[in-house]
């Protein structure tokens, strides 16, 4: 799943982060940086990915 994620992250920016944190902050900044091009929004989108599987990981300490 976590591979999908990341796919759709590259290849659709707001639909990975969409799937990764819902609604909110990200998603918005996100379709910004799409809007602005399309390189942007996918850096920012592997970010937020990776960013959230590792917020989720400390929390079941597992590091």
């Amino acid at each position: 799943m976590k591979l999908t994620r990341l796919l759709l992250g590259l290849l659709l920016p707001p639909v990975g982060v969409f799937l990764e944190v819902g609604i909110g902050p990200s998603l918005l900044i996100n379709i910004v940086l799409t809007l602005l091009g399309w390189l942007p929004g996918s850096i920012h989108a592997v970010w937020v990915i990776a960013k959230h599987e590792e917020q989720l990981n400390r929390q079941d300490g597992i590091y």
